[in-house]
């Protein structure tokens, strides 16, 4: 294929039309730059979305009216500790039947109770709520509370 004059002409005017068209360097920066903040800002987010490490509230409770604690307090606890994430990994002693607390060193208490919460922030969440405290005074009439709570150990990946 032959070029004319004409076709050249055209083709060059094109191709510096395309060179002015290029980004400068300040221009590449400047956009550069908010992209590089978006995406550390994402992967941070990431990073903190991380699921935290469970807690779990250990309950040692001295019950002098199982009937009473049982009818009046239970209930009522179990729905707000649900409310709030709370999942009962363990339970034992205070009745005739059942699981029993075992002395492994000392004495054992006469009941014992172990539940999970998605955070520790959940567990306080549960122990703050006024409707949870409300309920708690009942609780009080028909039992002693002994009452503390761990963080579970990080999943390492």
């Amino acid at each position: 294929m032959y070029w004319t004059r004409g076709d050249r002409r055209r083709q060059s005017r094109l191709a510096q039309r395309l060179k002015g068209a290029q980004m400068s360097p300040r221009w590449k920066i400047g956009l550069a730059m908010p992209a590089c903040v978006a995406l550390g800002v994402l992967g941070s987010e990431a990073l903190h979305g991380q699921t935290r490490p469970p807690a779990y509230l250990i309950g040692q409770i001295d019950v002098s009216d199982p009937a009473g604690y049982a009818r009046e307090y239970l209930p009522k606890a179990r729905e707000i500790i649900k409310a709030h994430g709370g999942r009962l990994i363990a339970a034992a002693g205070a009745a005739a039947t059942g699981p029993k607390v075992v002395a492994v060193d000392g004495e054992a208490p006469k009941r014992v109770v172990i539940y999970m919460y998605p955070s520790l922030e959940a567990l306080l969440a549960w122990r703050n709520d006024p409707a949870y405290v409300q309920v708690r005074h009942v609780g009080e009439r028909y039992a002693r509370y002994h009452t503390f709570a761990v963080e579970g150990a990080a999943e390492k990946r």
